[in-house]
């Protein structure tokens, strides 16, 4: 994959958000504190390798970045979501391209799904659903492919990315519903659990791990094995790293930009709610064999510490990935760590699926 695609890509989502609010001067006072040559937020650590080094350089400060629309505010959340789509649609393409993968659009059970197939693929009857990151308000399924094409092009299988209403255009209770019926419809198309996997990234992370709660509670069954990519585990955010690791994040800010999301795809009294939250499950009822991978860089990191906790006390056969200095998602990137990562993907994915 091109870096020079995915950095364009996150340059492009930085001036297509809306327009900022006007700056007060303490906010101009930490921006410019935070902006030194050598801040936090581009820090790369010798300790990773010089890809990654190259590509963290580069990042700004998330406190910088524009805030989001107000929860509430539909309008602004479509038009945003639009201009992000449109401004991606070339990258996305040529990241396609770039890879060879085969796309085709789908609808199963009314639900608008993109079917990946790497180059080569050869049909094994098996399958790897995604439920695509985003903080549940941004992204789809064609402008997250640098995710799930690199997923797919390191396993061997078909993916099907599920392109769910993103929110605040529906709540999280339609938005599981929408990702419930796709696996219905794969059972009802010869596909058995035992056949699936299934992996989601930050937001789609936390998706994928509630998802499995709720087949699991329906008597639907569990995927034969999760992965989830720097998952958000809990909505309620009280973990550690969100004090400490606030200046090593160029993503996102949490008052800016993970709060406003939150509160557009759940109400505050539904955050601790375990389809919202998986933290909040009962994994002792039993749940899929889970590989979760993060890096040390991540505002979340205390989310999906938290969570593989969480299953780990429960007997669940998880495990935790960590890697130095990698930041949120960084599968998405050609980088030496990614490689890695991925190949574990891989290995964790044919274990369980080729049982």
């Amino acid at each position: 994959m091109n870096n020079k695609i995915i950095l364009a890509f996150f340059s492009l989502l930085v001036i297509t958000a809306c327009t900022p609010v006007e700056d007060t001067k303490e906010d101009l006072e930490e921006i410019t504190v935070i902006d030194e040559e050598n801040s936090l937020y581009n820090y790369a650590s010798s300790t990773i390798s010089p890809e990654a080094k190259a590509i963290i350089n580069t990042f700004t400060s998330a406190i910088s970045k524009p805030d989001l629309p107000s929860p509430e505010d539909k309008e602004q959340w479509g038009k945003h979501q639009q201009q992000l789509e449109m401004a991606t649609k070339d990258l996305n393409n040529e990241f396609i391209n770039q890879l060879g993968l085969n796309v085709t659009e789908l609808n199963i059970g009314g639900i608008p799904v993109l079917d990946i197939k790497p180059k080569d693929w050869i049909d094994n009857g098996k399958v790897l659903v995604y439920t695509h990151g985003g903080a549940y308000v941004l992204f789809s399924a064609l402008s997250t492919i640098n995710v799930s094409g690199q997923t797919a092009q390191a396993t061997g299988y078909r993916v099907l990315a599920i392109d769910y209403t993103l929110a605040p255009h529906a709540k999280w209770a339609e938005i599981s519903d929408e990702i419930i019926t796709v696996f219905k419809e794969l059972l009802k198309q010869g596909y058995t659990m035992a056949d699936i996997g299934l992996f989601g990234d930050s937001a789609g992370g936390g998706l994928a791990s509630t998802t499995a709660l709720r087949l699991r509670d329906e008597g639907i069954g569990l995927p034969a094995a999760v992965v989830l990519y720097s998952p958000m585990g809990d909505l309620t955010c009280p973990g550690e790293s969100f004090q400490t690791l606030k200046a090593t994040e160029g993503f996102y800010d949490y008052e800016k930009h993970i709060r406003p999301s939150f509160n557009a795809y759940a109400d505050s009294a539904d955050f601790k709610n375990p389809y919202v939250s998986s933290i909040y499950g009962d994994f002792n009822k039993g749940y899929s064999p889970t590989l979760i991978q993060g890096g040390t860089k991540e505002l979340i990191l205390s989310s999906f510490v938290r969570l593989y906790q969480a299953m780990d006390v429960s007997g669940v056969d998880v495990t935790l990935d960590i890697y130095e200095g990698m930041p949120h998602v960084f599968q998405r990137y050609s980088i030496p760590e990614s490689e890695i990562a991925l190949n574990k993907v891989n290995d964790f994915f044919k274990e369980h699926l080729m049982k």
